[in-house]
């Protein structure tokens, strides 16, 4: 009787196979993490900036749910790292490409809200002129806050998002990049649908806590597919080949 192939997941589980591939890993989250510093470094310069609010069909009309405000960044943390290393469990070589991908996606978002400059989706224009002196210079304020926002005790402990970023910041990173994680597991069914209900609740708590404006939202899914597509194709119905380039 012939043997069925052990899954890769369980192949890659074993000490060898887990050591070729842990370089590669570290490589990458540390790649997303560079580059997550840099969209946020970028994200206050914006903020430094005096920009207007605008009119939005879609939130002028929904109310706003402080609670959701309050804990939408714990919410985004919940419904998407658990599944982030499930895959990296069951495809390491794909969560791999993920956050390749994923810190390219951080990387664009930089470069979109540089070159944007919207004002808050709801509140005041708080901190134009806070972060960088008359000729550019950063100052202390900005280093303060870089460090507050890229680090988990800063951002869940001192709720520093809600602190230093005021503005709307275009796109809305709570879209797409659990709309990106969710392309990636599309593969896998049962991940799939795990993510699926995690970005839906995610994409409400954006609304429901005017985190950003409508086409923050659109904008988030379009830029996040048109990524996914030229790194790995149009999303396939079941498990891909495996592919060993990052």
């Amino acid at each position: 009787m012939a043997h069925r192939p052990r899954p890769r997941w369980l192949t890659e589980l074993q000490p060898a196979a887990a050591r070729a591939v842990l370089p590669r890993v570290a490589a990458a989250v540390l790649f997303r993490y560079a580059c997550f510093v840099v969209m946020l470094a970028l994200s206050l310069w914006a903020e430094n900036r005096p920009a207007p609010h605008l009119p939005d069909l879609v939130m002028d009309r929904l109310p706003y749910v402080p609670f959701v405000d309050r804990y939408n960044h714990i919410l985004l943390t919940l419904a998407y790292i658990p599944l982030a290393l499930l895959l990296l469990a069951v495809d390491a070589r794909r969560f791999v490409r993920y956050n390749v991908t994923s810190g390219l996606l951080s990387l664009l978002r930089g470069v979109c809200i540089a070159a944007t400059g919207l004002g808050p989706v709801r509140g005041p224009d708080l901190h134009a002129g806070m972060f960088f002196a008359q000729g550019g210079r950063p100052q202390a304020a900005f280093f303060q806050a870089l460090a507050d926002l890229s680090t988990p005790g800063g951002l869940f402990a001192k709720d520093a998002a809600h602190v230093y970023l005021t503005k709307d910041l275009f796109f809305s990173g709570h879209t797409g990049v659990t709309f990106l994680l969710l392309l990636y597991v599309w593969p896998l069914r049962w991940l799939r649908r795990l993510m699926l209900v995690g970005h839906l609740v995610v994409v409400a708590s954006v609304l429901l806590s005017h985190l950003h404006y409508t086409i923050d939202i659109i904008g988030a899914y379009a830029i996040a597919f048109a990524l996914y597509v030229l790194r790995e194709g149009w999303p396939q119905p079941t498990a891909a080949p495996e592919r060993v380039a990052v």
